[in-house]
């Protein structure tokens, strides 16, 4: 039965969508008083979304600590998510270098995450993990949204909530409901993926290629699996329509110091996109809030998604908490949020959508590239920034710019 216009709210939050986003905020929204609504459109508890870069980025770990999920990650096989990287001017070798162990990330397959994270949502105390619920509306009041509604497996219901999160992926229908505009960086490359068994990594870590425009990874995950992705830019997009398999094997045969992709068994489908624009919104509006992928859609290559997804969730669990659950101001605590999205994410995104129009390194990113193949410190120093430690400003530090060139006066008169 639908609740009249003026009754009350169901809950302090409604979230739409029980991916990793989605989860994280349940779980640290309840932890603070909250009552949430975690709303699935999908109704298998198992299901998980299977196009990804299958990484978390270092600055995440924080927050799968405060979640309690890293024993439960490393048992079930995750990979400490160390890397080394191929450019023109050689290998750029981080873990390398001599100085302290640096902050690592996790490898591990949505299929284990997504269930996983979903299961602890759905045994937090003040959470409803709602499957088979699809958000087909939204419900607002003078201006504000004030709920959703959704279909279900008994039909149309409406659910009210102080706020609604959006947590939805790139292409959020609560975005589209609230008439949130979405800003869309093009994307010169295509990607495709797939999972192997049996394809040994050197040193047993995660290895990318910057061929340029031309991009490549390979992620050792849990299980004994590796994730294989190629980046192509779309001028090679006609190659691969005609023959995806033969276009996928042959590109990461040419890779230098290529993995035996031959000697591998292919354990998936080759899935991707030949089209994946990056995108960005306003991060709140009144009554309204958007997180992970919904928010901030990054270009794969980079393989940050998870890692924002699940910092986002708890960048909106610190801002809105007191308000939902005390006294608080419950739309300045959006406010408070959404600069606190843009000011974090905001630098690294121009940076990514500059690059995914398959331009050459501009000048200062061939100094700090060239420089960290040749250097310990200024590779252990691009790991800081690949790991989104750091921003953009931090990574072009004058101290460090200098010692870049400093590297590479020396190279050249060597």
């Amino acid at each position: 039965m639908t609740k009249p216009e003026s009754a009350g709210p169901d809950y302090d939050v409604v979230i739409s969508g029980a991916g990793l986003a989605g989860c994280a905020a349940a779980i640290l929204l309840a932890r603070r008083g909250a009552r949430v609504a975690l709303l699935e459109r999908r109704s298998r508890p198992g299901a998980y979304k299977a196009l990804c870069t299958h990484s978390i980025t270092a600055n995440a770990t924080p927050v799968l600590d405060e979640l309690g999920l890293i024993p439960a990650l490393e048992k079930a096989g995750a990979v400490r998510n160390e890397a080394r990287w191929y450019t023109r001017w050689g290998w750029i070798e981080p873990g390398a270098a001599p100085g302290p162990e640096l902050p690592y990330g996790y490898n591990v397959r949505r299929s284990t995450l997504d269930p996983l994270i979903r299961s602890r949502a759905a045994e937090t105390l003040g959470v409803d993990v709602l499957l088979g619920h699809k958000v087909t509306g939204l419900i607002r009041e003078a201006g504000r949204t004030v709920g959703v509604r959704a279909s279900t497996p008994e039909g149309e219901r409406e659910i009210r909530a102080r706020l609604v999160v959006g947590a939805d992926g790139k292409d959020s229908a609560v975005a589209g409901f609230a008439g949130v505009p979405t800003r869309r960086h093009e994307n010169a490359r295509f990607g495709y993926l797939a999972h192997f068994r049996n394809l040994p990594l050197r040193d047993g870590i995660s290895h990318a290629w910057f061929l340029v425009p031309d991009m490549a990874y390979a992620f050792p995950n849990d299980d004994g699996v590796t994730v294989v992705a190629v980046l192509p830019d779309k001028k090679r997009l006609p190659a691969f329509r005609e023959d995806l398999e033969g276009s996928f094997l042959e590109f990461v045969r040419s890779l230098p110091d290529a993995p035996a992709i031959d000697a591998a068994e292919r354990v998936t489908k080759i899935t991707g996109t030949v089209d994946y624009p990056l995108h960005t919104r306003k991060a709140a509006a009144p009554g309204l809030a958007l997180i992970g992928d919904a928010a901030l859609t990054g270009d794969p290559l980079w393989g940050v998604g998870c890692g924002w997804a699940l910092q986002s969730a708890r960048w909106l669990a610190e801002a809105v908490a007191p308000a939902l659950t005390g006294t608080g101001d419950l739309d300045k605590s959006l406010a408070a949020y959404a600069r606190t999205h843009r000011l974090r994410l905001g630098g690294h995104q121009y940076l990514a959508a500059d690059f995914a129009k398959g331009r050459p390194f501009n000048p200062l990113e061939r100094l700090m590239f060239s420089a960290a193949a040749r250097d310990g410190a200024v590779a252990r120093h691009m790991h800081m920034f690949a790991s989104r430690l750091m921003g953009p400003l931090g990574f072009l530090n004058p101290l460090m710019v200098t010692r870049a060139a400093v590297v590479n006066l020396r190279h050249r008169g060597a």
